[in-house]
């Protein structure tokens, strides 16, 4: 059962709301450890002094930064803590802000926020308010010495807070090379139609449980067979892509022909199609939201 990685509260205005943090992912993959290949012994690693070779006792090690090549300031534990955050039990809401305003790169880690049982009434208005209104609440919580920026959204009922990345840890795309000429180039309408139709003809709704780890999946099933003393056979790998250019509309074209017979093989396909067109929950919110303010306004009139 997963188990809360931090209590508190979270806190805008007067009114604090108790709640608990859990791990909303659990990454899976398959890890291997390095060893002897003449006799299958794990592999040490030792700290050693780069210039005299000894090994370093653990006590004697420091943290160092380098401002140039092989020049560190060396920076003491006492003087880190000194400047961390102190431990707080709050998470502080700063501002609300319109879902769309944030881009996705911008998020980290995602939790859970779990009500007390005390607080689970103004938990639910606070996500109810927040879903109705599509916004998103910009806090700050202090998490293992470390204060975040994080994003509190709310999702089917529950909130949800992520952690965030600050400005200047994301990539300006204008210093990506190979985007500053695309706003040259131009698309003619009918590359833009079919290119529409392919991707119509791929639509549908998101079922994350469609996709798997097929690499994992393939190691793990190696390891399972070589355990068993089953003998093994390394495949040949596929070719590299060509670089050739080719048509795109003739392309686009076969693609999307691809895409229909493939279609018609699989029934579900339009089911899912229909999955996609539903409006999102949050839109739905907002309706019910709408009727209940319509309803208690009609009933103050007749009152």
């Amino acid at each position: 059962m997963p188990r809360a990685i931090w209590s508190g509260a979270i806190s805008f205005g007067l009114v604090s709301i108790p709640v608990k943090l859990y791990t909303a992912k659990s990454p899976k993959s398959v890890r291997f450890n390095q060893l002897d290949g003449r006799d299958n012994q794990r592999i040490k690693q030792k700290r050693v002094n780069a210039h005299t070779g000894e090994e370093v006792p653990y006590d004697e090690i420091v943290k160092g930064y380098e401002i140039m090549k092989d020049t560190y300031v060396v920076i003491t534990d006492d003087e880190l803590d000194s400047l961390s955050p102190k431990a707080s039990r709050s998470i502080d809401i700063v501002e609300f802000v319109e879902e769309d305003e944030i881009d996705p790169v911008f998020y980290q880690a995602s939790y859970y926020l779990v009500p007390d049982e005390l607080a689970r009434k103004s938990y639910a208005l606070l996500t109810e308010a927040m879903a109705s209104d599509g916004r998103v609440a910009l806090a700050r919580v202090v998490m293992r010495t470390k204060e975040y920026l994080a994003a509190i959204r709310p999702s089917e009922g529950r909130l949800m807070l992520n952690t965030m990345m600050y400005s200047d840890e994301v990539v300006d795309p204008a210093e990506i090379p190979g985007f500053e000429e695309l706003d040259e180039i131009e698309v003619s309408e009918a590359e833009q139609a079919m290119a529409k139709t392919l991707i119509e003809s791929l639509a549908g709704g998101f079922n994350p449980d469609k996709y798997e780890d097929t690499f994992r999946n393939e190691v793990l099933d190696l390891i399972e067979r070589k355990s068993k003393g089953e003998l093994t056979t390394v495949a040949e790998s596929a070719p590299a892509a060509s670089d050739t250019v080719i048509d795109l509309m003739a392309a686009l074209e076969a693609s999307v022909a691809a895409a229909k017979e493939a279609r018609a093989g699989h029934p579900t396909g339009d089911a899912s199609k229909k999955a996609a067109k539903k409006k999102p929950a949050k839109k739905a919110t907002k309706k019910a939201a709408a009727k209940k303010k319509a309803a208690a306004k009609k009933t103050a009139k007749s009152a």
